[in-house]
């Protein structure tokens, strides 16, 4: 590192902190690199930790608790109605993000990455030029733009008092009612946190069906649970205006949606846009380089996160795939692997199989590998397992038989192609089903795994063995006479 100028040298320059950034930043100190990470934040983590994941899923995680107790009369434990404090809750939040922040910040110290705060832009290949920040610029030999994503930009005559995703998690109120726009994962989650913490709550969705990414049997399920806790859902519905009752936030909104039955003017206390993500590679300087983007604004990359110019890579919501923070985790090791290996031959590949999904609803959905729509949408033919949590023994336990667990495999090989599922704790549960993908297992590999009984875990056994046609707890289909 060069010091004492206005400019840096290094070997490396990362920009952005996420988890892409970040880890991505430390294994390629760990590989003997010299690096620099350049960060706008005032802290590291970048969307997920500090306005995404973390956040909201504390949210969720007490919001749970609470339904959690109150549910608990149905087998004897009376629980009074059990109030909120509000502001206490964001603290609790606000210490799990700044507790995770300072720790990433901790390890890139003790790695040795030299931090620079402000906003790089490239100037040519080798070389950021850096604004707000007390270095006007840096010079290298490789990069990672690890920049995340940015929310949607709300449509023209939206009024700003509307909250989007971020300041929704921040909990400014509680409000009476709120309207979430965007049936996706990131409005159902949310939406769900506010209902539990007292709002009712509605949700406006221009396509046929929530959660348009997921297969419809699973999201289903889901659906019937949460319909009762929501004062509506609109599906094939567009909001046509969104406006200020008497031209005041503080009354509420007057919103206008156009819907298969005609329009309807409903009035809340707040509205909620939840509309997707961007990528944040509009003002960085890809025009001084030879990177390339495609229509969404997302790098184009290679099996080894490099891109059309060979000593820039990109990783995580910036380059193409899905917006995943575990997503970048991995594409950040392989960038910092490929870097540092003398011989490429033998460099590290982004050549998964399979990337899990979550949906923090209640009850989850997880999903990995191929999906039932994308299977008839290409026409692979798939033998399908499909195990209801009614009729496991440690879902009845926990009073959550609402869920079910569907396994994809190859006619001929029995090679497990995808997992769905639905139900508690399913986050935790695609981590298995994402293993056995990764590695080519087979239903007889699950089915031979011996799964400690009574746990929900043993659902994945359990669905192979109908996939399989050696069904033991369900009744397996007649045969055609």
């Amino acid at each position: 590192m060069v010091m004492g100028s206005l400019r840096e040298e290094t070997q490396v320059v990362v920009i952005g902190s996420g988890p892409g950034g970040y880890v991505a930043a430390l294994r390629l100190a760990d590989l003997g690199k010299d690096v620099v990470l350049i960060e706008k934040r005032d802290r590291p983590g970048g969307t997920c930790l500090l306005e995404g994941c973390i956040p909201s899923k504390s949210l969720i995680h007490a919001v749970e608790v609470k339904r959690d107790a109150m549910e608990a009369r149905e087998f004897g434990l009376g629980v009074a109605d059990i109030p909120v404090d509000v502001d206490k809750l964001r603290a609790w939040t606000d210490g799990i993000v700044g507790g995770l922040s300072q720790g990433i910040s901790g390890l890139l110290k003790r790695r040795g990455v030299t931090v620079i705060r402000g906003h790089a832009r490239f100037s040519s290949p080798t070389s950021v030029e850096i604004e707000g920040g007390e270095v006007s610029g840096v010079d290298f030999e490789q990069a990672v733009i690890a920049t995340g994503s940015s929310l949607n930009r709300l449509p023209e005559g939206i009024v700003s008092s509307v909250w989007s995703s971020a300041e929704a998690l921040t909990l400014p109120r509680v409000p009476a009612s709120l309207l979430v726009v965007g049936g996706g994962y990131i409005g159902l989650e949310m939406g769900l946190v506010y209902q539990g913490l007292g709002a009712e709550v509605s949700v406006v969705e221009f396509f046929p069906r929530l959660l348009m990414g997921a297969d419809q049997d699973l999201v289903e399920i889901m659906v019937k649970q949460v319909s009762g806790r929501l004062h509506e859902i609109l599906t094939d519905s567009k909001v046509l205006s969104i406006a200020e009752t008497g031209g005041d936030a503080a009354n509420g909104f007057d919103v206008e949606i156009e819907t298969p039955g005609g329009k309807v003017g409903p009035h809340d206390d707040q509205v909620r846009v939840a509309i997707g993500r961007r990528p944040n590679t509009d003002d960085i300087g890809l025009e001084n380089t030879a990177v390339k983007t495609d229509e969404r604004g997302h790098i184009v990359t290679d099996e080894e996160c490099r891109t059309a110019e060979p000593n820039i890579f990109a990783i995580g919501d910036a380059a193409t795939g899905p917006m995943l923070a575990h997503k970048a985790s991995r594409e950040g090791k392989v960038a910092a692997e490929v870097i540092a290996a003398e011989d490429s031959q033998a460099a590290a590949a982004f050549d998964n199989r399979a990337i899990p999904a979550v949906v923090f609803t209640d009850p989850e959905i997880a999903w990995a590998g191929l999906t039932e729509r994308e299977a008839d949408e290409q026409g692979i033919a798939v033998n399908i397992g499909r195990f209801p949590l009614s009729a496991l023994g440690r879902a009845r336990t926990l009073g959550r038989t609402d869920g079910m667990v569907k396994i994809l495999a190859d006619p001929d090989t029995g090679s497990v192609l995808g997992v769905g599922m639905v139900g508690p704790l399913a986050s935790e549960l695609i981590a298995e089903a994402t293993l056995a993908i990764e590695m080519g297992a087979t239903l007889e590999d699950l089915m031979v795994t011996i799964h400690p009984h009574p746990t929900l875990s043993e659902a994945l056994l359990e669905a192979a063995e109908v996939a399989a046609g050696e069904a033991v707890h369900v009744n397996p289909p007649r045969k055609v006479r």
